[in-house]
């Protein structure tokens, strides 16, 4: 099960890549807002040309019309392809963590590359979830395949941990209501990261900035959109945060007689609840700007990543369990 689950990762890489690719194909095709049940002679009428403006004669405008028609064709399908390999990479990615939990005998968090594989599948199995209730943000799927890759392939290249059993201090049914709630709250502000980045550029673009990295947001969904999105996703996972931090003090507090004792693990943890509430704190405040929020939102994703990564691979604490020599 063990050689089965390292398969999965490597073929759930594999497969969100191919997902980006596609996704990236749709991106290209353009803005095609040309509906492909409407018949190309209604187009007429609206003068809809080649590049966008009115063409003059009927023949011409009904070519540039079914041309319309033939490029939102293909960008509805590239995007439909794009999201059915993402879900086949999920499923390849989900079936990695089953059999990884088979072979260890345990819930597949005990160590960092177990930790990243469950928080980004966590992320992209909530994409679905939004992509299901707000299906014209499809497009976000390129930076969230994006993200996939680099996460995914980062657990499988550097962080790759084999199995053992877990640590002593780990043994405890703690473990599976402090832990299970963090890798799901750190799985939604992952993805919540994507539209927040999204958001900044699609502003800056919207406000006529054509430089690079605005330039890269002209084909994303509008900006208020995508701020409404992060601020949802931030606002559902905080309490969920919040929870667990409180059972990992009621934890430490059985395991080590104290609730709080500042090792680095907990200090980071703190400043992430103290970024993420300054956020929420700061949306809600009508006199604080979208982007200053915004930008408090992804500061606190950065301390999630520093708190993941930075701690287990530069400090030494009662929280070394990342499995990395």
């Amino acid at each position: 099960m063990s050689v089965l689950s390292d398969q999965l990762v490597t073929f759930s890489i594999l497969a969100y890549l191919v997902a980006m690719v596609v996704h990236a194909v749709e991106y290209a095709l353009g803005n095609a807002r040309v509906r492909v049940d409407q018949p190309a002679r209604e187009l007429v009428g609206a003068g809809v040309g080649a590049a966008g403006g009115a063409v003059s004669g009927p023949e011409p405008t009904v070519r540039a019309a079914t041309a319309a028609q033939r490029t939102a064709a293909r960008a509805r399908l590239a995007g439909l392809g794009a999201v059915a390999v993402t879900v086949l990479a999920a499923l390849l990615h989900l079936g990695a963590l089953i059999a990884r939990g088979v072979a260890a005998d345990r819930m597949p968090w005990g160590n960092m590359y177990e930790f990243v594989l469950t928080v980004s599948f966590i992320g992209v199995a909530s994409w679905f979830v939004v992509l299901w209730k707000r299906p014209t943000l499809r497009r976000l799927g390129l930076l969230l395949t994006l993200v996939m890759v680099l996460l995914v392939a980062t657990a499988e290249l550097l962080l790759y941990t084999p199995i053992v059993p877990l640590v002593p201090a780990l043994n405890s049914y703690w473990f599976i209501i402090h832990v299970s709630t963090i890798v799901f709250s750190s799985g939604i502000f992952l993805l919540g990261v994507v539209p927040a980045g999204a958001f900044l550029m699609r502003s800056g673009y919207e406000q006529g900035r054509r430089s690079f990295p605005y330039l890269l947001a002209k084909r994303m969904p509008a900006a208020a959109a995508l701020e409404r999105l992060t601020f949802g996703l931030h606002a559902f996972s905080f309490p969920i945060f919040t929870f667990a931090v409180i059972a990992g003090a009621i934890w430490a507090e059985a395991a080590w007689g104290r609730a709080w004792g500042w090792d680095p693990k907990e200090t980071w943890a703190f400043i992430s609840w103290v970024v993420y509430a300054g956020y929420l704190h700061a949306r809600a405040t009508p006199s604080v700007k979208r982007n200053v929020a915004t930008w408090l939102a992804i500061l606190g994703f950065l301390t999630v990543m520093m708190n993941l990564f930075g701690v287990n691979i530069f400090f030494e604490g009662l929280h070394s369990y990342g499995g990395l020599d």
